[in-house]
């Protein structure tokens, strides 16, 4: 009796041990106060909730990137590495049933006797033998590795949303830098039209006694200005049909697009509350799940310094005779049940609980600055494009003033001497500039947008 109660109190301490070894997990704690600079609302309402398809509604862009979703290198890449998260994770739930292996031998012996006897004896041995060992999990070591590989495979699913939400923002940044390409190609191509016809005017003028021979040359000059600044942009159009091509897993070819003068801007750009970041964008739950990574590896790492309980089991048949295998002469069978207590091992575990808690707290640290990054690239998107809805107006203005310019500047060249071509080459040149930058403009809104997308964790 007295046996029993040391056993049941032997039991109860070490459940109490056992309970104290691990320690349950807790997500990291985040102040989100403030992280989106310059918004302070409490709307949850956020464009991260609305697939991409309702996003980006150009037809040819969702034709572009349901292809990268489905062909994209880097999208199967990080598929495969899926793969092999889950087959972690089933080896790690298959560490909870015993290890069972069986074997099967032939044996062949032969002993000679003292020299002078003249005598040599054989026999054959047959073994056959299953034999099973299972650790019980007393300090929730197996428990422990199997939720550490449980958060590796979360996070390689989340770093697969990542690398697709990335990819749908690649393909239309650059989809719409081609728009804006074409479009600077457009009006350099108009622009040069306009100055050969200006060198017509010119010629005309010198040849009236209006214009001396320097205005000529001018036009000339202005005329070849537009006609150099062609070929840059169109070696910029291909090198980018060309890397859109490779995150469509195409050889370099033409893209199919339409014309950024049709595309309409989304309407509701709501971003939600910093706190949804954990909810929506990829790479803030990849570093929290490799957190719980590391913090589920530490508490394996902790229970190493525990004795661990083996029990083994083996049973088959053995004889040196064939005929007596499946008799009570030849079966065999044991069942052994030990605890190991490491008590020396050069400080190994040690090392192992004091490596696996810097890998923890790196990944905290990591956590914390990803957070930070999504918090400030929301704010920049943001702000970028607050800052080119707000040259919209002036741009207008600027762009029918110097219209208004350049018409002015030449009827005077025509009728009066209070000008000179000079004139005329700088309204010229500074209506050009502004036409590029009202395309630049139109770009930068849709590449704040894109940005805002991608920094929201958009699907």
């Amino acid at each position: 009796m007295i046996h029993k109660r040391y056993l049941w109190l032997l039991a109860l301490v070490t459940l109490v041990a056992a309970c104290g070894i691990t320690k349950p997990y807790r997500s990291p704690e985040v102040d989100t106060k403030d992280l989106f600079r310059g918004t302070q609302g409490s709307d949850t309402n956020t464009i991260a909730a609305r697939p991409w398809q309702s996003f980006f509604t150009d037809t040819l862009l969702q034709q572009l990137i349901a292809r990268g979703i489905r062909e994209n290198l880097d999208l199967r890449i990080a598929m495969q590495r899926i793969v092999a998260a889950q087959a972690a994770l089933k080896q790690s739930k298959l560490a909870f049933f015993p290890d069972v292996n069986a074997n099967a031998s032939v044996k062949q012996s032969r002993l000679a006797f003292p020299q002078g006897y003249g005598l040599i004896n054989s026999a054959t041995q047959y073994d056959v033998n299953v034999a099973a060992s299972w650790e019980a999990d007393i300090w929730g070591k197996l428990r422990s590795g199997k939720r550490a590989a449980q958060a590796a495979l979360l996070g390689t699913v989340a770093a697969q949303q990542a690398v697709q939400s990335s990819l749908v923002a690649d393909i239309a940044a650059s989809y719409y830098l081609l728009l804006a390409l074409d479009q600077q190609l457009l009006v350099l191509q108009q622009t040069l039209a306009y100055r050969g016809e200006d060198v017509s005017s010119m010629k005309e003028l010198k040849a009236a006694g209006v214009v001396n021979g320097a205005a000529v040359v001018q036009s000339e000059a202005n005329q070849y200005a537009a006609a150099v600044a062609i070929p840059d942009v169109k070696r910029q159009i291909r090198e980018t049909e060309n890397a859109l091509s490779i995150l469509l897993a195409l050889p370099p070819g033409p893209v199919a697009r339409g014309s950024i003068t049709t595309q309409q801007l989304p309407q509701e750009l709501s971003t939600g509350v910093p706190a949804q970041l954990l909810q929506y964008r990829p790479d803030v739950k990849a570093a929290e799940y490799a957190f719980r990574n590391a913090f589920e590896n530490t508490n394996v790492a902790r229970t190493a310094f525990y004795p661990s309980l083996n029990i083994t089991a083996a049973g088959g048949f053995t004889s040196f005779d064939f005929s007596q295998w499946f008799t009570d002469a030849g079966l065999f069978g044991n069942v052994v049940g030990g605890l190991t207590q490491p008590i020396f091992n050069r400080g190994l575990n040690k090392a192992r609980l004091t490596t696996a808690q810097a890998r923890q707290q790196e990944a905290l640290y990591n956590f914390s600055k990803t957070m930070l990054t999504a918090g400030k690239e929301v704010s920049d998107a943001l702000y970028s494009l607050t800052s080119a809805s707000e040259k919209k107006e002036s741009r207008e203005k600027q762009l029918a003033s110097l219209e208004k310019a350049v018409d002015f500047t030449k009827e005077l060249l025509r009728y009066s001497s209070s000008t000179n071509y000079t004139d005329v080459l700088t309204s010229e040149q500074n209506l050009l500039s502004a036409q590029i930058g009202s395309i630049n403009d139109q770009l930068q809104q849709w590449q704040a947008v894109i940005a805002l997308y991608r920094a929201l964790g958009g699907k």
